[in-house]
């Protein structure tokens, strides 16, 4: 399985078919070590925010030791990506490596946060263990937002720990974690 582009091309002139057209073969390179889903791996290191939103660019990235993906020591720096996260007034600029042996993009990413999540997991935690005790959600963060955390995680764990599980919401929530799941996506 490789990266492939196949097209299946008809020119039509003056009523009658002309001819096929296939794209170079440059486009159809496959790969020996496929890169991960979209080609983008996503690495947890410890970053500090605040540190991050003076600096900008200028923050002191730790340079992954080898790409994850095909384990070649040889990285290249990739730019960066700006990535909205809770709390701050403007997106942040995080660190891109790229492997040239398998094509992988490696994103680093702080690992307080879930992938794909702007609010830190403690923070996540918080507000299921809020509705779990009291019925009700954590102020000063949008309802909705909750609301689709703990409507995810309640299907996260009829989806892998079952319909018997009597231990709790906040006990799933840990489980899962401990797992290595994302509890509160709507991936399962």
């Amino acid at each position: 399985m490789g990266l492939k582009f196949e097209a299946f091309f008809i020119l039509i002139r003056k009523g009658r078919r002309v001819g096929f057209k296939r794209p170079p073969a440059a486009l159809t390179k496959t790969w020996a070590n496929p890169p991960t889903k979209d080609g983008i791996m996503i690495i947890f290191s410890s970053v500090k925010l605040k540190e991050l939103f003076e600096k900008e660019r200028d923050y002191p990235w730790q340079k992954p030791e080898h790409c994850h993906c095909c384990n070649s020591i040889r990285l290249w720096g990739h730019g960066f990506v700006q990535t909205i996260f809770e709390g701050f007034i403007r997106p942040l600029w995080l660190k891109r490596y790229r492997c040239p042996d398998c094509g992988c993009i490696l994103k680093i990413r702080p690992k307080e946060y879930f992938k794909r999540f702007q609010t830190p997991i403690k923070t996540i935690r918080s507000s299921i263990e809020q509705k779990a005790k009291t019925g009700r959600w954590l102020s000063g963060i949008v309802p909705t937002r909750q609301c689709h955390w703990f409507r995810a995680l309640r299907r996260k764990i009829k989806a892998y720990l079952g319909d018997t599980w009597m231990q709790g919401i906040l006990k799933g929530f840990d489980h899962l974690l401990a797992c290595g799941h994302v509890p509160v996506s709507r991936l399962i």
